[in-house]
């Protein structure tokens, strides 16, 4: 029986982008992944090539797919254009942000770590609701900024992460806030969770945790957590803190995932240092195509894609520099693919 084929965009990246992308490629194609490829650009290639950060035929080919697999987009610090990231996520409402973190090397900082963190996408402090207030010849005297929370969103989020630790047998959910503070802006966001939770009451248990606490929770005691969701700015920060646990954000995929659309990314940066020399480390990418094989129903190809890489890392001891060993991007590409056949 032959696989029905399934189109999805992909978007190289920048930089090292375009390294990683070819790495995970040849891996989907070694599992057999039926996915049928149209190649778009965006961030600084898509202004090198037609001016914008996320081109339109970039967008009109997601809108058409609905899935999407992307390298990492630089991103001018301060001035510049905005993140194409963000502007993603807006354009296809792709309001949950999935970033499990797994030990994959042992022997690290931390052992047998398996976390899932969720992360509102759309609201919060990242809405970009912000201006300057000049006070006499200082036009950026006062910067303010507004946060936006709504009911909807908090309900959507909370149900999405409650649904995920159902489907993937996960016991507890933890509900990240500052509520103590932030009481309209986190405390909705509270509220929506505990509300959610009940619904869920003798299949997934539920706590709550104020932001700063749980960072350091995190870092004392991580085998505490289970799955955590949370709003836009913390979950921006925790998702990097639990990437931290498992050696950096070279090792984290990331799903963006709406109602209609899905993106899944490698969220490291582009790394123009070290771009051309052949000795990126592909896993975050390879790992996020793991996730997509997961959304579109093919957990079996996900699971062989996992299993494959912890073999090179752990059996074969194939590894790339950032990682202690000596393996340049294509090397580490070919254990995988030969674990894979």
């Amino acid at each position: 029986m032959t696989t029905k084929s399934i189109p999805a965009t992909l978007i190289p990246g920048d930089a090292i982008g375009t390294e990683v992308s070819e790495a995970t490629l040849e891996v989907l194609d070694a599992i057999g992944a039926p996915f049928t490829w149209e190649t778009h650009l965006a961030g600084v290639a898509g202004v090198k090539a037609s001016g914008d950060p996320l081109p339109p035929a970039t967008i009109a080919s997601i809108k058409k797919t609905r899935l999407a697999l992307k390298g990492p987009l630089a991103t001018p610090v301060g001035g510049g254009f905005r993140s194409s990231n963000v502007r993603l996520r807006e354009e296809f409402h792709l309001y949950a942000n999935l970033r499990p973190a797994r030990t994959l090397i042992p022997g690290g900082r931390y052992e047998k770590i398996d976390l899932v963190l969720i992360r509102e996408n759309l609201e919060g402090l990242y809405v970009g609701f912000e201006h300057y207030i000049p006070i006499g010849d200082d036009p950026h005297a006062v910067a303010l900024a507004s946060g936006v929370n709504t009911r909807a969103g908090g309900r959507r989020i909370n149900e999405f992460a409650f649904d995920y630790a159902l489907k993937h047998g996960r016991k507890k959910v933890t509900l990240v806030h500052k509520a103590n503070v932030l009481k309209a802006l986190t405390g909705l966001f509270l509220e929506t969770g505990r509300e959610v939770a009940k619904r869920y009451e003798g299949r997934v248990e539920c706590d709550d945790r104020i932001i700063d606490a749980c960072a350091m929770q995190l870092v004392m005691n991580p085998w505490q957590f289970d799955v955590l969701v949370t709003t836009n700015l913390f979950g921006d920060i925790l998702s990097d803190l639990n990437a931290g646990l498992v050696g950096g954000l070279g090792m984290a995929p990331a799903g963006n995932i709406g109602a209609d659309a899905a993106i899944f990314e490698a969220v490291h940066g582009s790394a123009p240092d070290i771009a051309g020399k052949g000795i990126a480390n592909p896993l975050a990418l390879i790992l996020s195509a793991a996730m997509m094989l997961d959304h579109v129903g093919m957990q079996d190809k996900a699971k062989r894609v996992r299993e494959a890489v912890d073999q090179v890392l752990c059996v074969d001891k194939v590894r790339t520099g950032d990682l202690g060993g000596k393996a340049s991007t294509k090397e580490f590409t070919k254990a995988i693919v030969a674990r894979l056949k």
